[in-house]
């Protein structure tokens, strides 16, 4: 009886450990496949610290909103809410402490810094985690556009879907990184 009891017991924790990561896949996936597309414009990263680990550290210009309230407090969750401008990136339509009752696509941020009328955030989706080998050189690679040259468009493509965000993927003019770093 006792070894049927720790049986069952344990197909419940392999059930469970199972079903959480693929749940977070399934959202993911979900979020790809139904969300809206944003294009966010990048720009150059801390030249000290680019690259921790296997992944991109990305800085947005989109990092900033003036406005006319002045309660906003360091590391208070914030609502973005995001339009398309005429070239096709994304830009902040308003940013709220509460959820607003619009139909506009949103993410939340944390408050990093607020001065006399310019609240100051970091999006969420601020890290792309790449192939191992491939991973240096597309850093230097991101690292080498954004600092070197105002003519290229180099920005991450996100889809969001409610209160969620998943980075797809980063571009510089036009062609994935992954492909950028192999020419």
């Amino acid at each position: 009886m006792k070894t049927i009891l720790i049986f069952i017991i344990f197909i419940i924790v392999v059930l469970a450990q199972t079903f959480v990561p693929v749940h977070m896949i399934m959202d993911s996936e979900d979020i790809l496949a139904t969300g809206a597309a944003y294009k966010f414009k990048t720009r150059p990263i801390d030249p000290t610290d680019p690259f921790r680990g296997k992944y991109i550290t990305l800085r947005y210009e989109m990092n900033h909103f003036n406005t006319s309230d002045t309660t906003y407090a360091v590391g208070e969750e914030i609502y973005i809410y995001i339009q398309r401008n005429e070239e096709g990136f994304a830009q902040i339509s308003q940013v709220s402490k509460l959820p607003l009752e619009i139909q506009e696509d949103y993410v939340t941020a944390r408050v990093t810094y607020y001065y006399k009328g310019k609240v100051s955030f970091q999006l969420p989706f601020n890290t792309f985690y790449m192939e191992e080998t491939k991973a240096y050189e597309a850093e230097l690679a991101y690292d080498k556009v954004n600092r070197d040259s105002i003519d290229d468009n180099v920005y991450t493509l996100v889809y969001i879907k409610g209160d969620k965000a998943v980075l797809k993927d980063v571009y510089i003019n036009d062609v994935s990184i992954q492909k950028y770093v192999e020419k």
